[in-house]
């Protein structure tokens, strides 16, 4: 739902985006499903996806991109998981990068295939034994001539293995934090597959840097700014993860209601229940709360407002709806939901992905609590 949502191709157009994109996911329903249980991810049914603007939804048309902005890359991450489609989300927080601090040269070799689906882009950020905390990054990139020799490993890395092209955070020493755009083909590089429990077309690998070289200008931004690269695009790719679940939602109470409303229970059916429709207004409810918040925060970056804290609420409180929507479905569907040919178990195991990855939910609540506890002014 876009209830305040200010798409720059106007109302009309987020209208036809939902019907075009849930027309798309019938379309390729069975192929998806069986993607979805094998944990593959769908080349093909992805180009089709960059072809139709849906991959690069913030990257000018010029490049490849839709031309859109904040909005549209929402309106589009919302349908693609209400219609469980392939999610564009790792492929747009590589563009917010490139587009924000990548150099001409950069951007020419990479942005086109990226925004089209054409090529694929993965991030290496999590470690082993770091996640949340990027100060105990391990990973290392040590200078050498015009060169950087990258050592460490990696992990939960969406399309590590499918990938073209990675971007590495890594610690040069005396420097800092940095980011590095590898080439997948580089010498010493080694992925293996893993199996995640949710977002399954968007398969996971842990992956091994033994002297991987790479050249000075692979370096995204400057040499010791990861911090800042990071940040700026993370404050954005919220919004993303929270449209993601507010799709969920959608699906989820849907189907819900659809089943329900038309399951006996004697002479009546499971939505007369009082007790139920409550359920059904709390998750509406709920759903509804997100999606403003939401757009709010859409609308504001789309305005070049600071959106730390609108992103994060916005995230926070799409968790909140997702979780209560997915598990509270159960008591209108029953023992329904209960087998894999229904979307709830996949719905439970998505939700749980999106309330650690991106920004966990206690991250959250830690900096809107920070943010809270130092500007007496968000209370007035």
């Amino acid at each position: 739902m876009y209830e305040v949502l200010e798409s720059r191709f106007g109302s009309e157009w987020l209208q036809a985006l939902t019907d075009e994109m849930r027309l798309f996911g019938n379309k390729y329903r069975q192929q998806l499903d069986a993607f979805t249980k094998e944990g593959m991810f769908p080349r093909d049914i992805y180009v089709e996806m960059g072809q139709r603007g849906w991959v690069g939804p913030t990257t000018a048309t010029a490049q490849g991109g839709l031309g859109g902005g904040v909005a549209e890359y929402c309106a589009i991450c919302e349908q693609v998981a209400r219609h469980s489609l392939i999610s564009p989300q790792i492929s747009v927080q590589g563009q917010q990068w490139l587009n924000r601090w990548g150099t001409p040269q950069q951007q020419a070799r990479y942005l086109p295939g990226i925004a089209q689906g054409t090529l694929i882009f993965a991030e290496a950020i999590s470690e082993p034994d770091a996640a949340s905390s990027l100060k105990a990054l391990t990973c290392r990139a040590e200078q050498s001539g015009s060169e950087f020799v990258i050592n460490g490993r990696k992990t939960h890395v969406n399309l590590g293995v499918e990938a073209d092209v990675l971007l590495t955070y890594a610690i040069v020493p005396e420097a800092g934090l940095t980011a590095f755009l590898v080439p997948a083909n580089a010498v010493g590089m080694t992925r293996r597959q893993t199996d995640p429990i949710g977002l399954r077309l968007l398969p996971t690998s842990e992956i091994t840097f033994d002297n991987v070289r790479v050249a000075e200008d692979s370096v995204l931004g400057r040499v010791g700014g990861g911090f800042e690269t990071f940040v700026t695009t993370f404050n954005v790719s919220r919004l993303g993860n929270a449209s993601e679940i507010i799709g969920f939602s959608e699906r989820a109470l849907r189907n819900a209601i659809d089943y329900a409303k038309a399951r006996p229970v004697g002479s009546s059916v499971v939505t007369d229940f009082q007790g139920n429709q409550w359920i059904v207004a709390e998750a509406y409810s709920k759903i509804y709360a997100a999606s403003l918040a939401r757009d709010r925060a859409a609308n504001l970056a789309d305005a070049g407002e600071d959106v730390a804290l609108p992103t994060t609420l916005a995230k926070r409180l799409a968790i909140e709806a997702g979780e209560y929507t997915v598990n509270e479905c159960y008591s209108l569907i029953g023992s329904h939901g209960l087998y894999t040919d229904t979307d709830y178990g996949q719905l439970l195991h998505d939700m749980k992905v999106y309330r650690v990855a991106g920004g966990s939910l206690e991250i959250l609540k830690n900096y809107i609590a920070k943010r809270v506890l130092s500007d007496d002014g968000l209370l007035r």
